[in-house]
């Protein structure tokens, strides 16, 4: 993927009625297309890098579009690398339609999806890892996705991934030099310095993997499926959860038949909270119809909330939607605090148990600190190195393996060659993560998840 000198534009901002409305434009002629269009309030000869200049925007036949501030940026300091003008307009559809079309008609570019990102990781400004940090910062549902998509764009992570590939890069560099010059031995106490330095960086990328799923859930968000028998109070905790009546709520069974579902940040965690039926034998069609659309989404959440009754016994049907999440990761939800609270028996007295009120709001607020202790950990944890992005996690993973293999094979007569080959599928693995080595494929798919304008 190379770069163009073709000069691009479009709007920066969304689209729709607001204060202000930008026109970003960026290439080598940026500067040429202001001065067609834009006449300061003031004479400027020069237009100084870096400084808002007051005046209006003129159609080609003189009549005034807009009035506007105008700041050029100049190569390199700016998003791209490249000379980069942007036009602060009016927001509105219309006038910044009429302001994007002035460049439109005049020959420049519209600009791609993520494309003035792409050229800000083009021309070296930004590595892969920050440029998908771009989108994650745009993304970002919670504090604390956002704050990891910060440290991501802000080159956190790639300076680790840069630490691993230099230490790869002076190991491949020793074993080189003894393919270059085969009579000579790979002296044991020289391969045994590479063995263990390898060692550590193996360590380090293990500990990074292993928190990954702290990371995905901070990014994408978790799938939170509230689950049990009728009128164990489901759509009370939903409705308590979000601080609205989303759910109907009736003392009638089996109210709830098909699944309602939305999105809030719990405990810092991003949720997307799934109200079911209620699990139990159903006659009716349609309900049973709602009981194996529950029984279905079992098997995909991250979470699931068993709701009981904790002011009476245990019903069978609280046995049927236990054995219904038996392998999914579980937290007991004791509704009904506010009443006079039954002694758990087993099974139930074995799991994870908060006690709620959904009806007074009582213990909501431990209900939201277990779930971010148990996905997300304290903050010590969040501030550490952590890997969000699934494509980062599986190149870790083949990085990973190249390593094994390689130290599997120190171990015996190793030839320098095979050893050679190892880590370079190390390297090639952790390059794709910062871009040195990445096909033009997944390049084009990771910034065509960007919207246009960044």
């Amino acid at each position: 993927m190379q770069l163009t000198d073709q000069t691009i534009v479009a709007p920066a901002t969304a689209a729709g009625e607001g204060g202000v409305g930008i026109i970003r434009l960026s290439g080598p002629e940026s500067l040429a297309f202001l001065r067609r269009f834009f006449t300061p309030s003031s004479q400027v000869d020069t237009f100084r890098s870096h400084q808002l200049y007051h005046g209006h925007m003129h159609a080609a036949d003189g009549e005034v579009v807009d009035e506007v501030l105008a700041v050029h940026m100049h190569a390199p300091r700016s998003y791209t690398g490249e000379d980069v003008v942007e036009v602060h307009g009016h927001g509105g559809i219309l006038i910044q339609r009429r302001l994007l079309d002035l460049f439109l008609d005049a020959g420049v570019r519209l600009a791609s999806p993520g494309e003035f990102t792409l050229r800000a990781f083009l021309n070296g400004r930004i590595d892969l890892a920050q440029a998908e940090g771009v989108i994650d910062v745009i993304r970002s549902r919670s504090d604390a996705a956002s704050r990891l998509a910060m440290r991501q764009l802000d080159g956190v992570l790639s300076r680790r991934i840069h630490e691993f590939r230099d230490r790869l890069l002076e190991s491949l560099a020793f074993i080189e030099a003894h393919i270059d010059f085969p009579d000579e031995e790979i002296e044991p106490p020289h391969l045994s310095r590479v063995v263990e330095s390898l060692t550590v960086v193996r360590q380090d990328i293990a500990g990074m993997l292993a928190r990954f799923d702290q990371g995905r859930v901070l990014r994408e968000g978790l799938h939170v499926l509230i689950l049990g028998r009728p009128n164990v109070g489901k759509s009370s905790l939903l409705n308590a959860l979000l601080g609205e009546a989303r759910a109907i709520v009736t003392e009638i069974p089996g109210t709830t038949r098909d699944t309602i579902e939305e999105s809030l940040v719990l405990g810092g965690v991003p949720l997307r909270l799934i109200d079911t039926a209620g699990v139990r034998d159903a006659a009716d069609p349609v309900e049973a119809e709602g009981v194996r659309r529950s029984r279905e989404y079992c098997a995909t959440a991250d979470l699931v909330l068993l709701v009981i009754d904790g002011s009476c016994e245990p019903h069978h049907e609280d046995l049927l939607a236990l054995e219904a999440c038996a392998d999914r990761p579980l937290l007991l939800v004791v509704n009904k605090s506010d009443r006079p609270q039954q002694t758990l028996p087993l099974p139930f007295s074995n799991l994870p148990a908060i006690a709620v009120s959904a009806k007074t709001g009582v213990g909501l607020d431990f209900l939201s600190q277990e779930i971010s202790r148990k996905f997300i950990g304290s903050g010590e944890a969040q501030e550490s190195i952590q890997v969000s992005d699934r494509r980062h996690r599986e190149a870790m993973l083949r990085c990973q393996s190249a390593l094994d293999n390689f130290l599997a094979a120190t171990s015996s007569n190793p030839s320098p060659e095979f050893l050679a080959l190892d880590l370079r599928e190390a390297l090639q693995a952790l390059g794709e993560i910062t871009g040195e080595t990445t096909p033009d494929a997944i390049l084009d798919q990771i910034f065509s998840r960007f919207c246009v304008g960044k």
